[in-house]
Formats: structure tokens, sequence, C-alpha cells
């Protein structure tokens, strides 16, 4: 992960293109005619052999010859001469190339070997590499055109990257007549080199982009990709719309990128973990754009609507429940009061109609009482245009009854005419505004996913749970034996050995080499005072879906257990010659009165690395299709999301006389599960089906564990990394207090606003470089909410006697306050990372800041980090005193007398 040289791509002095045209409808001269017409200041130097001048600007014949470095390289030529052309540009001391060219990986495996030549000859140089196989890249605020793209792009603040070449120039035809602009657009084409993770973080790190778009069809990295994603969609909107939705599409997408698209559900899992907003059409990616940024935030998905047209109340009803979001429940209060203010025909439910007639002051009593509702997450406000009322006057009271109010309301003007002052009057008072009924609803439930996927991105899973205890040794012993013999298949028994060292409830089971086994094993499972009805299994390396071949009796009696084994046996060998029989299985019948069957499960993505699988089980899980997928690490919160976005959530809450099952246990093994395939990365698939859930809790009928050598650690290969438990540490400073050190949570929030109010503004100003009160709330957001795969925080934690001082702050005496902390942010290329330390006013000249020094410094070197380094004020006496202390060299800054660089160096 790098965003190394990109400045020198989107911000270049000079640039050169290589293959430049004058010959009518090529791309060499349509890119020529698009950066000589984009306003670039800077020289534009074209490279062409057979021409004279292009666009009136001489041209030169090789890259030997150009009289200037060219920051900034767009190449045009035939796909063999790139790699040669890279390797003179990166000896010549370019550091970004736009390769438009096509023919490399997406043509098979002549051209990947020859793409992997073009980034043998970067790499030496550190040259940036955008393509091969792309439209070009465009900074409208900077002049920059390098594309083939067919209309200029205006200047605004919104960053485009996409795979497809073909979808900006669409998105940029649709864009320039509604005046929408662009601070970047980026085609990646085949990503050899920058890809979204690049350019993610590019953006994140922006100040002229408010949001940002993708249009994805594969990814390469999924690690370097999450993360950079989570750290984007902390500061800003990320909406994505992703290709290759149906299995047809992503092969067409492979095709087209030369990369793996990988399976759609996995990929939705992914971008609801980090954050970003997912929707499924080109048209909605600049709807979700404008309803974020009017600031519009929800807590829930319940929906009032009012409206002067009741079909039109109705559609918009219907387009919310099918959109998965609620109709808000009026209390009888409220109906009450509406009683009082409506005339007797109005609907006494929601959709609220006013009635054909209703004016200003009609909608804006109303809107008043929805307002003081607590059963409401949100209005929409509906206007169809009538003879009898004025659009305008009722939008002018809407807006007057919202004034200084910060409930969340959307808009809904019907018509054309009547509607347009309506439109102006919302759009200049930030109250988002939509023409039909289902783009309002749709906006809406923009904000309910991103709220729900900014909540998932806000839980921070620890690497060791609270909420149980296993035995790691113990279930260790079935999967070595099994890799030890060569077996991809644990036997049922010993997939259970391992859940059970989990936690997770496992019905008894007992393992028989043949029927006379069997048979003596039923009679003991069978003894009084336990359930007399019994499960045989057969027991075969070989068959992985057992009643496939007739290899699964149920409900046996005792006597029954041996001739339905010796029957068994026959229609296995009947069925499937050759299969390799242990033995069986004998099992007592679950018997839990009203369970609900569930999957729980685990596949190893290839691109994601492990997925948690959740939904209905049995043997129809194929043909039901309801389930949900996660990435690990969980959390209860996380598991209880995965179990709503089910169908069968709703049997599992109980209905008519069946009693809802237990939600925490179900979660809990979700959590048991997530923690079994990070401890044990030989795990390659799971499946407990069927999982029996209800009231007095869960039960695993079944079991299948397909395991082989681990090609890297248990956590490298998950895609997010979770909370790291292990830098958790008590420690005791000078005065003999106790703190506790560990990783920052984003739930620290409250916490560092109470810091800052006790700490001096002075100290406030050494460590931020300016005096300030109070932190902003993005500000404490960005701080407490990190990605621990790249920057670390810790903070020292402990009990606070005294009370609170931080304006509005929920805390008490003796609550867990924070006395100091220091963090390191590395770059993306994990080399080198500055680092930032405060302590509390009060805990000064304790030791405390140097103690969490020396903790951040371990940190960093056991991430392989080479250099930490810092800016301190010349006048911070004390911090320059430490930093000596520690070992680090001091320097004076070149810009600024009054700063100090400090580096600390690792062998």
């Amino acid at each position: 992960m790098t965003i190394r040289n990109l400045h020198h791509l989107f911000k270049p002095s000079s640039i050169a293109l290589i293959g430049a045209s004058r010959r009518p409808h090529t791309v060499g001269a349509v890119v020529a005619r698009n950066l000589f017409a984009g306003g670039f200041d800077g020289p534009i130097m074209p490279v062409n052999p057979q021409e004279r001048s292009i666009e009136g600007v001489l041209t030169y014949p090789d890259v030997a010859s150009l009289p200037v470095v060219p920051d900034l390289a767009v190449i045009c030529t035939p796909p063999s001469t790139v790699p040669e052309l890279i390797r003179q540009l990166g000896e010549r001391g370019t550091k970004a190339a736009v390769v438009i060219t096509a023919g490399f990986a997406e043509l098979g495996e002549a051209g990947k070997a020859l793409q992997q030549q073009v980034l043998d000859a970067a790499k030496p140089h550190l040259l940036r590499v955008v393509g091969p196989n792309c439209l070009g890249v465009m900074a409208p605020g900077n002049g920059l055109n390098a594309s083939f793209v067919h209309v200029p792009p205006l200047r605004g603040d919104i960053a485009l990257l996409a795979q497809s070449g073909a979808v900006v120039t669409s998105v940029v035809d649709w864009a320039t007549p509604r005046g929408i602009g662009f601070s970047h657009l980026v085609s990646l084409g085949g990503m050899a080199d920058v890809d979204f993770g690049d350019l993610l973080d590019f953006m994140a790190q922006d100040g002229h982009t408010r949001a940002i778009l993708l249009y994805v069809e594969a990814i390469a990295h999924a690690r370097k990709f999450m993360s950079a994603a989570r750290a984007a969609s902390r500061s800003k909107p990320v909406i994505v719309i992703k290709a290759g939705r149906s299995d047809e599409a992503a092969r067409a997408a492979s095709s087209h990128t030369g990369s793996l698209a990988g399976a759609d559900a996995i990929y939705d899992a992914a971008f609801r973990r980090a954050g970003m907003l997912r929707v499924g059409e080109l048209s909605e990616l600049f709807d979700a754009v404008e309803t974020l940024a009017t600031g519009v935030q929800i807590k829930g998905d319940r929906l009032a609507i009012l409206t002067n047209g009741g079909g039109m109340g109705v559609l918009a009803a219907d387009s919310l429940i099918e959109q998965g979001g609620r109709l808000a429940q009026l209390s009888p209060e409220a109906i009450a009061k509406l009683d009082n203010l409506l005339p007797p025909t109005w609907s006494h439910g929601n959709p609220i109609n006013l009635l054909g007639d209703a004016n200003g002051k009609r909608y804006a009593d109303a809107l008043a009482v929805l307002l003081e509702e607590k059963g409401c997450d949100a209005i929409l406000v509906m206007n169809c245009p009538t003879a009898v009322a004025d659009s305008g006057e009722t939008a002018r009271a809407v807006i007057e009854t919202l004034r200084g109010k910060r409930f969340p309301v959307l808009a809904n003007w019907l018509g054309e005419g009547a509607a347009v002052e309506a439109r102006r009057l919302f759009a200049a008072n930030r109250i988002p505004s939509y023409q039909t009924p289902d783009e309002a609803i749709r906006a809406f439930m923009h904000l309910v996913r991103y709220r729900r996927n900014q909540d998932e991105l806000m839980e921070v899973p620890s690497t060791v749970p609270d909420q149980f205890v296993y035995d790691g040794v113990a279930a260790r012993v079935p999967i070595e034996q099994a890799l030890a013999e060569g077996r991809a298949w644990l036997s049922e028994y010993e997939a259970k050995q391992v859940l059970r060292a989990y936690g997770i409830p496992v019905v008894e089971t007992v393992t028989a080499a043949d029927p006379e086994e069997a048979e003596a094993a039923a009679r003991r499972l069978a003894m009084p005072g336990r359930n007399s009805r019994l499960a045989l299994k057969i027991l075969s390396p070989d068959i992985t879906h057992k009643s496939d071949l007739g290899g699964v009796a149920l409900n046996l009696a005792p006597d029954e257990v041996r001739l339905e084994a010796e029957a068994m046996l026959a229609r296995i060998r009947a069925a499937a010659p050759g299969t390799r029989i242990e033995g069986f299985t004998v099992q007592q019948m679950a018997h839990m009165p009203g369970a609900v069957e569930l999957i729980v499960g685990m596949t190893d993505d290839r691109l994601f690395g492990p997925v948690l699988v959740f939904g209905q089980g049995g043997t129809e899980v194929e043909v039901v299709q309801d389930k949900a997928l996660a990435l690990p690490p969980l959390n209860m919160n996380l598991a209880r999301d995965m179990m709503a976005r089910t169908r069968v959530h709703k049997l599992l809450q109980g209905y008519r006389h069946r009693p809802p099952a237990d939600l925490t246990a179900i979660a809990l093994t979700l959590n048991k599960v997530s923690q079994l395939v990070i401890d044990f990365p030989e795990i390659q698939e799971l499946d407990i089906n069927p999982l029996y859930a209800g009231a007095d809790g869960v039960m695993a009928l079944d079991a299948r564990i397909r395991v082989a050598p681990p090609p890297e650690p248990g956590a490298v290969r998950l895609a997010i990394r979770a909370y790291p438990k292990r830098l958790e540490q008590h420690v005791q400073i000078h005065d003999g207090r106790e703190f506790l050190i560990r990783p920052i949570r984003p739930e620290d929030e409250p916490l560092i606003h109470d810091m800052i109010a006790r700490t001096a503004i002075e100290d406030i100003r050494l460590r931020f470089f300016a005096p300030m009160r109070r932190l902003s709330r993005a500000m404490a957001a960005r701080l407490t909410q990190i990605d621990y795969d790249r920057e670390m925080a810790l903070v020292a934690i402990a009990p606070d006697p005294a009370p609170p001082v931080a304006e509005g702050s929920d805390l008490r005496p003796g609550d867990e306050a924070i006395f100091g902390t220091v963090r390191i942010t590395a770059d993306p290329d994990n080399e080198k990372a500055e680092y930032a330390v405060l302590v509390r006013s009060d805990m000064k000249g304790k030791g405390l800041g140097y103690l969490l020094m020396t903790r951040i410094l371990d940190y960093a070197r056991t991430r392989g980090i080479r250099e930490v380094f810092g800016e301190v004020l010349r006048e911070n006496v004390t911090m320059l005193q430490m930093c000596r202390d520690l070992g680090f060299k001091q320097t004076d800054y070149p810009d600024d007398p009054g700063i100090v660089e400090v580096h600390y160096t690792f062998g």
C-alpha cells in the first residue's frame, strides 16, 4: 500500500505524451488534444519520431531527447514498446506514468509476462504506473486531462475511481450538463501497480475531495483495500458500485480486467464492513452523494410519511417496505394531538394523509407533532400540486417549522412547474428534496444503510474474546492428526471434538467400527433417563454429504440400529463402490421442541480470506438460499447484525405459541466460530448444519471441517485486523499509580474530550501547534477510530475520582479516564511513522509520557518500521529533552526555525 509519488501523477510540473499523433480519431491524437486544451500550467512534450509538431508544439523523437524530465508520462504506443519506455523514463527521473495501451494481462499468460516486465522496469525508480488498458487520468482543478474522454469534465469535489474507461466517459457525459464536477477521475484499467487501495489513501487525504465514488470489477489485494477503504470512510463518504453481481457478469469482469472477480456476496460483506455505501446503478451514485452531503444523519429505519395525497403516500409506503425500511408506528399521544389539529377524515395512521386541501399551516402543525415522536427516525414530507393550496407557501411553512431543529427530514414535491420554487427553497436550506416517491425512499434507505455500515466500521472486535473461554490445545489434536495422515476432512466425530473445545454444544456422539459395535453404542446411549431415539451416520473420509448417499438414518430405536447399519453399508457400497468406510457414528436424537435449523459456517475465499456464513439450515439449505456473510473477526454486535440480515431471523424471534430462540447463544456461537478460524489457519472450510436453536440454547447436530497446511499465519489471512488485545499491559509509574495501557477504541471518544478539557491550553498548543479549548467531533472521531493495520494509538487508562469537566460529558466521578496517549501513523509503505504524544497537565513530570513513548517505539520495532519521526516546537524543551533521552536525533526544520525535527532510526 503506497501513495508514494502519486502527487506527481495528479499535480505534475511537466508531462510527456509518448505516442502523440496528428491522425484524426486515434488515441494519440485525442489525448494530445485533451492535454493541450485542459489548461495545464507547465510544459507538455509530445514524443513521436514521425511528426515535426502536434497541436502546434514541437515534438521529440524519443525519451532521451526531452529537454525537461517529465514528472508524468502518458504512453499510447504498442504494448511491446512499453517496458523499454518505462525503463528509459525511470532512468531520467520520471515518477509516474499512465499506460493507456491495451494488450497486457487481460490477454492471458503472454500478456501477464509483458505486464510484469513493465513493473520490473518501474520498480528500481519508484515510478508509479496507472493502467495498462485504461482511459487515463484527470484532475480538472490542476488543468490535467491525460485521457481520451470525449467531453472535458467540470471542476468539482467528487473523486471517481473506476476500472472501466467506458464508465468514466459515461459518467462525465451524464454529469457535465447537470453541472456536476470532479476533483479527480481515474481509469485504473488493469491495476498493474496503482490500485484502489493506493487511490483511496490519496483521496482520503485530499482536501479538495468531498466524496469518493468507486466502480469496481475486482480488487487485487483485499487487506490493502479494506485498510484503505476503512480509513477513507472515516473521513468522507465512499460510495461504490460493483459490477459482476451474477456469475456470468463476474466471468465477463474477470476477462475484462484480467483479475479474479470473486463472489459478489463476499464483496458486499466487505463493503459493508468498510463503512462504504453500495448502490446498484450508476444513476444512484450521484443521488447518494448529494443525500449524504446534506449532513442528514438518522438513527434507525422507521419513517413517517406526511402527505396531502393518499395514493402517493401509499406508493411511498410500498417502496419503503420493499426496500427494507419500516413505517413508524404513531403513538396514541401523537394520534390524539393530530386528531385535534386535522380534519376528521385524516388517515389516522402512517402515512399521515392531510387531505388535498392541506395548506402550509396544516403541514406545519402536523410536522411539529411528528418531530416530537420518539418512535420515528425520519420524516418524509410529500406534496402533490393542487389548485386549492400553494406548493411554495407549504414549502416555506415546512422550512420554518424545521428551523433550529436537527431532526432528519426529506422532501418530495411532485410535479414540475409547481414544484420548482419549493425545490429551490429546500436546496437553499439544505433539506434534501426529490422529484418522485421512489427517489425519496431510495435516498432514505441510502441513509439507513450508510448508518448501519458506519456502525459496523465502528465495531472493534478483539483478538482475544471476553465472552467465552476455549481450549485451543484440545482443538489442535484432531486437526494435526488429520494433517499428519494426509486427510483433508476431519471425521464428524473429530469435527465435533473441535467445536466442543471452543464451547459449542454438540450432541453426544460415539464412533463404532461395525454394525455390532454400533448396536452396543446405541444401547449405552439409550440408558434409562436418556432420550431413547438415536441417529446413525456413516463414517467415511470420502463422503462429505452423507445424506445424499443414504448415509444418515434418524429416529431409530436401539434394537433397530444394527439392521440399519448393515443396510446402510450395502447402500453406500452400491452407490459409491471403492469408498473408504471407517465405521459409523451413533448419537442421541437432539430433543429441542420448537428449535429452528440453522447453518453456521466458514469458507476461505481466494481474495478476502475467511468468510463466515449464517442462515437457515437443513438439507434444503442450497434451495432456500437464506444466508448472510461477514468477515471475521466478529463481536456480539456484528454477529447480531449478521443474524438480522436473514429471513430466518424473524422465526428466531418467536411466533404464535413458539417461544423466541436464545439469540445471545446463537451470536455467541458465531463469535466462537470466528475465533476458531482465526486461531487455526489450517481450517479451510467449516459447516455446522444443522445447528439447532431454541429457547434453551443451541446444539450442533452435524459438523464438517476441511483442513490443509496453512500458507500463512491465521491473523495475516484476515482481510480486517482485529483489536490487538495482546498489547494491553498494566504498568506503574514513579508515584506508584497504576494504569492500563491499551490500544485506543472508538468508544474512547468521550474520554478523549475529557482529557483535552483537563489539559492546559498551553500544553495543547505545544502538541497541536495551535491553542484549542476543545476538539471538534470530527477530530475526536479521527483520533479514536483508527485502523490497526496502519496506525497505532495507545492510551493510559485508570479510574478518575474527579468529576468530568468536558462540556456535555456523561462521565461520572470514578469512571475510567485517559491520562495520556501516544500514537504513530505509518506511511503506506510501513517504512516511516510519525509520532505524537500528550499527557494531561496534572500528569506532567511523573514519567507517564516517557513510558508511553517507550511502548510505542517497542511496537514500531515489532512492526518493522525503520524510522519514527516527529516535529517539535523549539520552545517545547521538555519534549526535546525526552527525545534526547530516548535516543532521537534532532535537526533544524528547513522551512520554520521554530520547529525541530526529531528522528529515531531502528538498527
